[in-house]
């Protein structure tokens, strides 16, 4: 049968082209048009769908109150869509907390002008999110932690935190507003456009500087290499159509007991699912003595606010990763969307290397290319974790680790919004530990200690 389809926007230019769309694919058929979140709420109860398309903003009620409704009354799988401005991502996240699946860039220049691979880019991520998990009520997230006149965050955990040493970046104020521009959807193969301008970075922000010729060359080559690594990947292809020659292999859930090996950094790959599930586990952890990465699939300017809501919750001081920024203890960095993140040494310290995406890599950021990157950099003494996500990306990046002795670790299927990513991972028999989500934070304190 035809995946339903309920269009919830207050824009009838944007409900008529995105029912073109969908109405275009015989997978698909739009079961109704909703103007704005009340009369949204009212027909998913009446209508029953198998998946909404829902704005941000909107009159009457805006989407994050539609969410939360619908969630509560009729639980349905709910693509958000978004401006691209702080305020729009901001909205997108709490509409994310309330339930919904996964979000989507408001490009009304591609729907426009029909561009082939923003539609076929649009009906996939629809009929994905028809395919979650969802459930009746979304969990809360972390509550904010309050901050003094200066802006530095007073914990409010009753953690122990580590001391914090001199070389870590100062917490950055989140910005007024990011500038408005277009972009291609996040998993589009064509080379994204430049990031939304971030907020102006503090003059003591950890050791970032603009890199000479030299070094812009050396990461360029570092780079090639990981692409000759993954040049035979696919990272969209789903993992239930992925080859595995050693059998088939039950995903069951692990009882977690510590490895025994010694961590210098923690990495973390994630999808469609991830912001929650990484609100979930970022701000459980104490302040650790490695520094974690975080490669999630998200558009440009989305990764800037996203880290400063997880730095408001967190331990750990969370940035969004900046070429040339030293990776230090206690600190996560978050790979800037429609770019790549690599990782370079020298003098004893690893620093972080940002290129821009081509069209060789599926995803902009991509987990393959940032653990591929590691396993060249730390070798075995890396903790990597695959959490929700659909496709594989990831996989080619874990055996990579894997060969050199790493720790890899895999999202259990039950907690999954979609059980892709974790799945290719752990059908190619390299995860060590399936946990549910709830048990990340514990597990990777333990495992660290």
């Amino acid at each position: 049968m035809a995946v339903k389809v309920l269009i919830v926007d207050d824009s009838s230019f944007f409900r008529k082209r995105l029912a073109e769309i969908i109405g275009a694919d015989p997978q698909m058929e739009v079961c109704g048009e909703a103007k704005d979140g009340k009369e949204g709420v009212a027909m998913a109860q009446q209508l029953r769908p198998d998946v909404i398309t829902m704005d941000v903003e909107m009159p009457v009620m805006d989407g994050i109150t539609a969410v939360k409704e619908i969630m509560a009354k009729c639980p349905t799988p709910i693509l958000m869509f978004s401006s691209l401005t702080y305020e729009g991502a901001n909205s997108t996240f709490k509409a994310l907390e309330a339930g919904a699946v996964d979000f989507m860039p408001k490009n009304f220049d591609a729907i426009a002008h029909r561009r082939e691979d923003a539609l076929n880019e649009l009906r996939a991520n629809i009929k994905a999110v028809a395919r979650s998990r969802v459930s009746r009520r979304a969990a809360p997230a972390a509550p904010l932690r309050p901050t003094t006149a200066s802006g530095h965050s007073v914990l409010t955990s009753a953690r122990t935190a580590a001391p914090q040493t001199a070389h870590l970046p100062p917490r950055a104020a989140a910005p007024a507003a990011v500038r408005q521009t277009t972009f291609t959807p996040r998993s589009g193969t064509g080379a994204m456009p430049g990031r939304a301008a971030a907020p102006a970075p503090s003059a003591a922000l950890s050791t970032a500087r603009p890199g000479s010729a030299a070094e812009a060359s050396s990461a360029r080559m570092s780079f090639e290499k990981i692409q000759t690594q993954l040049a035979h990947v696919d990272q969209g292809k789903p993992a239930s159509a992925m080859q595995f020659t050693f059998g088939n292999h039950k995903g069951e859930t692990t009882r977690f007991r510590p490895s025994g090996k010694i961590h210098d950094i923690v990495a973390i790959g994630s999808s469609t699912g991830g912001p929650i599930a990484l609100q979930k586990v970022i701000p459980q952890l104490p302040r650790l003595k490695v520094p974690v990465v975080i490669v999630q699939h998200m558009p440009p300017s989305f990764t800037t606010t996203f880290a400063q809501r997880l730095d408001g919750m967190s331990q750990l001081h969370v940035v969004e990763a900046q070429d040339n920024m030293l990776l230090e203890p206690g600190c996560c960095y978050i790979a800037p969307g429609g770019m790549q993140m690599i990782f370079e040494r020298g003098a004893g310290k690893v620093k972080v290397r940002i290129l821009k995406g081509d069209s060789r890599v599926v995803y902009h950021p991509c987990v393959d290319v940032s653990f591929a990157s590691l396993a060249q950099i730390y070798g075995g003494r890396v903790l990597a974790m695959i959490l929700t996500g659909m496709g594989s990306d990831g996989c080619e990046g874990c055996r990579l680790l894997k060969r050199q002795g790493a720790v890899i670790w895999a999202q259990n299927e039950d907690t999954c919004v979609v059980y892709g990513m974790p799945q290719a991972v752990v059908n190619a028999g390299l995860a060590e530990q399936i946990l549910p989500i709830e048990s990340f934070a514990s597990c990777i304190s333990e495992e660290v200690r």
